[in-house]
């Protein structure tokens, strides 16, 4: 789903200015109260990228990483305010319950306050003097969440005091805009991590979707106490871009685990439970419940479509208060694991994420990759080519799966639904290459690399680093990394995969004829990564064809095949997952 335009207000750091957009319309309209470390440690992840040095600060698992947003989450209030409020007296006022740590507003069908606080009890003692609306005409649906809406007693008085607040749009470049920063850059690296900078995800963002699944948490702790509901795919595994919709997974494994610690005589106790003929069923009548829960008492869920005959059932729904387009799904634990292995290979090198967005952007500009279903290549397909291609540089930048197999402890071992996941999840025990290369040498030479690679008989592997026999007949082989039998591009045709090897060829020449004429930043004339994102003259020859008239019969064929490729069934693999649930 598209993303649509943001603005945001000053008094931000220029970290929190730059990055993900908040649908439908968001502008952040104050700066967070005291800065978080994990804040800090943005900052100057961000001074990496530019720099291409690594951080020697030691790097947090991903677990921890999301243990500690949680915690964050579950600290932290949504509230709905007044298009004019004194910033200062409803801080002043919400701090009458306790401490403030952090805040920030942002619009999104009116104006909203992400309020976190430093202890929980603070949200109960602001719970404990909230009140049901009392309705006219309609009857509220009492319902006692952490998404409140604040008015004022004297709105006229307080409008007065409203000190004004400086605007500055912060909109997603438009394309002319994309140009005109990379046209300014001082070199193709520069403008590869000015491409970063522009689509990654805000810290504000990334709060706000981890308060997004924990708000949905509270509504299915309702039916299933000490259930989970994690974020996943582009949200957390670092490789999210602007306006990219919330992943969530309802993690219902720790409901009745049982702890040895804690029992002693001679009897064990489980549960009365219902039993259900299948896994699968159990599923569906889980999601349809949730479902239907967010559907009638759920604040701000709207849309709510139960898509449960799919493959992998998931509900899909708008959280119209943060913006975020979701999925919830369950049983869902390899799509977990697959973010957090995009996740480590994110954070083992900066070139990495640059990369992967650069391809990404340019995939799109040329209609590589669609929102729509189809036979288009996936970001998730994408990712997995940088990833294999940064794999096979001399020396390699990306260690293989397999050998991040062999680092791991006995704490890592990981077996879902008979599939093999264990890798390491300490990053620190990962040595960093030695390979130098810069972000320009690496462009040119992953369309040089996959412009000539022999698709028609070799797969790309990256729990092996290297290229395999095609063990069937699809045009584009990529493995699973964890359910190894299942091709992830496996929807792609073979008019799309000879459309990427004709941009990545067209791609590299343009590359290779930078350094003869390179113009000055003075001319504004598009060169390096502007170019390369510009119309093509494999598209002109592309549209060329399509305009001429095809037989009948070639055309319905076409039609049927698009119609079927756009189901929501067929937004599966072949083991009972959606192929979007380890995307990226």
């Amino acid at each position: 789903m598209a993303a649509r335009g943001v603005g945001m207000l000053a008094r931000l750091p220029l970290c929190a200015q730059r990055g993900q957009v908040l649908r439908p319309t968001h502008r952040l309209l104050s700066c967070p109260g005291p800065v978080a470390a994990d804040l800090k440690r943005e900052e100057q992840s961000s001074r990496n990228v530019e720099t291409g040095s690594e951080d020697k600060i030691p790097k947090k698992k991903f677990s921890e990483v999301q243990k500690e947003r949680r915690e964050q989450a579950q600290r932290t209030v949504l509230i709905h305010c007044p298009s004019k409020i004194s910033e200062k007296k409803f801080l002043k006022y919400l701090s009458q319950h306790g401490p403030i740590s952090n805040h920030f507003f942002y619009e999104s069908f009116g104006l909203y306050a992400v309020v976190e606080f430093c202890q929980k009890e603070s949200i109960t003692s602001l719970q404990n003097v909230t009140r049901t609306p009392s309705m006219d005409t309609e009857a509220a649906i009492p319902f006692k969440s952490r998404f409140f809406n604040v008015k004022m007693k004297n709105p006229s008085n307080q409008t007065s005091e409203q000190p004004c607040i400086r605007c500055s749009n912060h909109t997603p470049p438009s394309s002319k805009k994309l140009s005109e920063l990379l046209c300014y850059a001082e070199s193709i690296d520069d403008q590869l991590n000015t491409l970063l900078k522009e689509f990654q995800l805000t810290e504000e963002d990334i709060k706000l979707r981890y308060l997004t699944c924990s708000l949905i948490e509270d509504l299915a702790a309702a039916y299933f106490q000490d259930c989970t509901v994690r974020p996943f795919g582009s949200s957390v595994n670092s490789f999210g871009k602007l306006g990219c919709d919330l992943d969530m997974f309802l993690d219902l494994g720790e409901i009745g685990k049982f702890n040895t610690n804690k029992t002693s005589g001679n009897f064990l106790m489980e549960f009365q439970v219902k039993n259900v003929s299948s896994e699968r069923i159990a599923t569906q009548k889980i999601l349809s419940v949730i479902g239907e829960c967010l559907d009638h008492f759920g604040p701000g869920c709207v849309g709510v479509q139960k898509i449960l005959n799919a493959r992998c059932p998931l509900v899909r729904f708008s959280h119209q208060a943060s913006g975020f387009q979701c999925d919830l799904t369950t049983n869902n634990g390899i799509a977990l694991k697959s973010s957090e292995l995009l996740y480590i290979y994110g954070a083992l090198d900066s070139r990495v994420r640059a990369l992967v967005f650069c391809i990404r952007c340019w995939a799109r500009a040329h209609s590589l990759t669609s929102s729509i279903p189809g036979s288009w290549i996936t970001n998730f397909s994408l990712t997995m080519m940088v990833i294999f291609f940064l794999q096979r540089r001399s020396p390699p930048i990306l260690p293989t799966l397999d050998y991040l197999k062999t680092l791991a402890g006995a704490e890592d071992k990981c077996i879902i639904e008979g599939h093999n996941c264990t890798f390491v999840s300490d990053l620190n025990r990962i040595k960093p290459s030695g390979n130098t290369e810069t972000l320009e040498s690496l462009l040119k030479e992953f369309f040089e690399y996959f412009g000539n690679f022999a698709f028609n008989k070799n797969s790309i592997n990256i729990r092996q680093g290297r290229e395999q026999n095609k063990p069937e007949s699809s045009p584009l082989h990529i493995q699973n990394p964890f359910e190894t039998s299942l091709n992830i591009s496996k929807n792609v045709n073979q008019s799309q995969l000879q459309k990427f090897v004709d941009l990545a060829r067209e791609s590299a020449w343009i590359l290779s004829q930078e350094d003869k004429d390179r113009p000055s930043p003075s001319s504004n004339r598009p060169w390096g990564l502007a170019t390369l994102l510009l119309p093509s003259v494999v598209n002109s020859v592309s549209l060329a064809k399509k305009k001429r008239k095809k037989p009948a019969s070639e055309r319905i064929k076409n039609l049927l095949e698009s119609i079927k490729s756009s189901s929501p069934e067929n937004d599966t693999n072949t083991n009972g997952k959606r192929t979007v649930s380890t995307q990226a």
